[in-house]
Order: structure tokens, then C-alpha cells, then sequence
């Protein structure tokens, strides 16, 4: 399941072949497997996801109107700034750092009905190409894990990579989308 296509869950969802709490837990459990060897997702929502996947259920036994990423699990960079989740930036300046807003990426994801699980690993405020931070330590390749993931993006596409997450959010100002995705297939 947790290796299907995006698109393919949410016409599951749609179609009622699977709720959206057994999807999240489905991608808690690909976490539970593989992100201690990794270091991929370093901040978990997991009860608050628990609950907004019940929420997304409950509207879609209602027949509200859903919003193209209803239901699906997403993991945020942690340089998304997430109201109410911590947002380290990587550095030790912002380890207990909790927004009261969340950047405009954040609130599109969540208007289209994405489930936040959780943050992933970056390098200090972004700067690098590959994954690694003093708060959080290094992200790990999913492939050999001697080797570097890529960055600044390599958390959320490292848990892309192990099946922990359907979609991930990032940016890109050197290749910080590019090179993760190339070193993680």
C-alpha cells in the first residue's frame, strides 16, 4: 500500500477500498520500520494525525466536498515554518522553536486535505547538499546508508524513498529538490 502512487490512494480513499486512518497507519508503520536506521521524519504529529484522519473519514461518509490531496499523509521540511509544530530550521538556535503561523505552503496542503504526520530532516537553515544538522544528526541514504541522501530536501525524500509518506513538501535554490531525488531514486 504505502508504495502506490499518490494519485492511486486518494481514488482508494474515494472509492471507500480504504479509510484514511488505515492509510495513515499504514505509513506510521512504514515509520515505526524504517526511519530509526535513516533519520528521515524528525518531528512525529502521530496523534494529531490520528485525529485529522478520523476528521477526513468523517467527511468523507458525509459527502462533503474534498480537496484533491484529502487524506493523504505528508511529512513538512523543517524549514516550513507549521503553527503549532516544532520548526528547528536544523539549528540549535530554533530546537524549541513552535510557530504561530504556518508558511503558505503549509495552509495549501492542509486546504487540500493533506494529513501532517510530521516534520523532516534538513541541513542548518538549508544550506547543503547534503542532510545532516546538529539538532538532529544526518539523514541516511535508503540505499546504503553510508552514504549521504542529498539535501537539503534529503529527509523528505528519503521517507518518500522507504514508503513513510505518499507526498512531501521542499524547495530549491542549488539542486536542494534535484539531488535528493536523484540520490534516493
Amino acid at each position: 500500500l504505502c508504495f502506490l502512487s499518490a494519485v492511486t490512494m486518494r481514488q482508494m480513499l474515494h472509492d471507500g477500498e480504504i479509510s484514511c486512518l488505515e492509510l495513515l497507519e499504514a505509513h506510521l508503520a512504514q515509520q515505526a520500520r524504517w526511519n530509526e536506521s535513516v533519520n528521515a521524519i524528525i518531528t512525529h504529529t502521530d496523534d494529531e494525525a490520528r485525529q485529522q484522519a478520523r476528521q477526513a473519514d468523517q467527511q468523507i461518509s458525509s459527502g462533503e466536498p474534498l480537496g484533491l490531496l484529502h487524506g493523504l499523509p505528508v511529512a513538512h521540511k523543517d524549514l516550513a515554518m507549521t503553527r503549532g509544530i516544532r520548526t528547528t530550521f536544523g539549528s540549535p538556535i530554533f530546537a524549541d522553536f513552535v510557530p504561530e503561523q504556518n508558511d503558505l505552503i503549509i495552509e495549501r496542503l492542509l486546504g487540500a486535505g493533506a494529513i501532517t504526520i510530521g516534520k523532516t530532516n534538513v541541513p542548518e537553515f538549508g544550506a547543503g547538499s547534503q542532510t545532516f544538522n546538529p539538532v538532529f544528526g544526518a539523514t541516511r541514504n535508503p540505499y546504503d546508508l553510508s552514504r549521504t541522501c542529498g539535501g537539503s530536501s534529503g529527509g523528505a525524500a528519503v521517507a518518500l524513498a522507504c514508503g513513510m509518506i505518499p507526498i512531501a513538501d521542499g524547495s530549491d535554490m542549488g539542486g536542494s529538490l534535484r539531488n535528493p531525488a536523484n540520490f534516493c531514486n
